[in-house]
């Protein structure tokens, strides 16, 4: 058993401090253009179809480039990934606001988007590097809370300053909020590693670093993580792309300003995943990926109800669960994979996280335009099902899976490891 010390847990509070604020900045520039596609549309004289292009090749950027940034990892090092990250990823955006025509917005955006790869690619893998299986769940948790404040800050930053600043300086202001944030990030890194020393990593060749994709791709517990993420996220992104039109249409008609609201809904993704370690230590990682997956179908079938206030309250539980289900799942597939195939696991997972945003929120703005809301909720149950079926199928395989990790670490496999 390792010892720990007082270093050792003012370095843990440190890391965790670093990934929360790094994942800030991270996702409140990934999103912040959102709120101001009508302006960025007038700006151009483009269709919407297009201004949201301003959104989607930032997300397609990332995609594409997190499985080759996560296997980069393996042999440059995590923390530099993580530090180039931030810092380029904050450079461009604050040199948005000066693209002197669209092409070059996308263009800046869709590097962006490759930039910001870097950190949710590998931050679940150096986390399980530097924590072994002592506070993980909970450090993970921390790091989700932090993408979806993030996430929810970057689009009321630019959404709220739009009136008096332009869109233009909008989107600055939520550059400059990341820059804080990224700052701090820094910092903390830098704290954490003089009190910790370097991360326990073995580093691979190229040849050793592509091989780990193969061992990635070869555990089934690892399969049913990467299915929770395409499946988790297409639900969720299924069901708030076609929100907007439910919320404007009869019989809820609100206005779009105050349908775009729901977003604050946010906020209990912010809760509900920094508790996820807790659920883990308590009830084991099946049980509470499971649960957290059965919470995110309740909060579908409460949106079926035709009272605002129920609708509501069923997009708060959905947002609830999913961030829970993602934090759960994202901490188990960096602790359960080979330690040679860490990070293209984390980057598999991620890579699967955006193929189901995209699909997923596609498919359900289709699905409601031909059938309607209670479509896409059925829709969304049965691909949350799939995904529940997949975790429960390889319920007792993690044992076979997780032990050189905890070796390499030092630890013995705490009891939250036990599913």
């Amino acid at each position: 058993m390792g010892v720990v010390t007082t270093d050792t847990r003012a370095a843990a509070r440190y890391l965790t401090l670093a990934v929360a604020a790094a994942g800030i900045a991270s996702f409140a520039l990934l999103y912040a253009p959102q709120p101001v596609l009508p302006e960025i549309a007038d700006a151009y004289r483009i269709d919407p179809g297009t201004a949201s292009l301003a959104v989607s090749v930032a997300t397609g950027g990332l995609a594409v480039a997190v499985l080759p940034i996560a296997t980069l990892s393996e042999i440059i090092g995590r923390r530099r990934v993580i530090v180039v990250s931030l810092v380029s990823s904050v450079l461009l955006g604050l040199l948005l606001p000066f693209a002197p025509s669209y092409p070059v917005l996308l263009g800046l955006r869709a590097l962006q988007g490759v930039a910001i790869a870097g950190f949710p690619g590998v931050a679940a893998a150096f986390l399980v590097e530097k924590l072994g299986g002592r506070g993980v769940a909970a450090a993970v948790g921390a790091m989700v809370a932090g993408n979806t404040v993030g996430g929810m800050l970057g689009r009321l930053a630019t959404g709220f300053t739009t009136d008096w600043l332009g869109w233009q300086l909008s989107m600055g202001s939520a550059a400059v909020l990341a820059l804080g944030c990224a700052s701090v990030a820094l910092v903390s890194l830098r704290a954490e590693r003089r009190r910790a020393g370097p991360c326990q990593r073995v580093r691979s060749s190229g040849r050793g670093a592509l091989t780990g994709i193969g061992t990635a791709l070869r555990q089934p517990l690892l399969l049913a993580q990467y299915g929770v993420a395409l499946l988790g996220m297409g639900s969720f992104v299924a069901l708030y792309n076609a929100a907007a039109f439910r919320l404007t249409s009869e019989p809820l008609n609100l206005t779009p300003a105050v349908a775009s609201l729901v977003f604050l809904a946010y906020a209990m993704g912010a809760v509900s995943s920094s508790f996820a370690g807790r659920l883990v230590g308590r009830f084991g990682r099946v049980r509470s990926l499971i649960g957290a997956l059965v919470t995110m179908a309740a909060g579908a079938a409460i949106t079926l109800s035709t009272s605002l206030w129920l609708v509501v309250a069923g997009f708060v539980v959905l947002t609830g669960g999913f961030f829970a289900a993602h934090a759960v799942s994202i901490g188990w597939t960096a602790f359960a994979a080979d330690p040679a195939g860490r990070g293209q696991a984390s980057g598999l997972y991620t890579l699967g996280y955006y193929v189901g945003s995209s699909v997923g929120g596609t498919v359900g703005t289709v699905v409601y335009a031909a059938a309607g809301w209670g479509a896409v909720v059925g829709l969304v149950a049965a691909w949350l099902t799939v995904a529940g079926v997949g975790v429960l199928a390889v319920r007792g395989r993690e044992p076979s899976a997780t032990p050189a990790v905890t070796r390499r670490a030092g630890h013995r496999r705490p009891a939250a490891s036990r599913a």
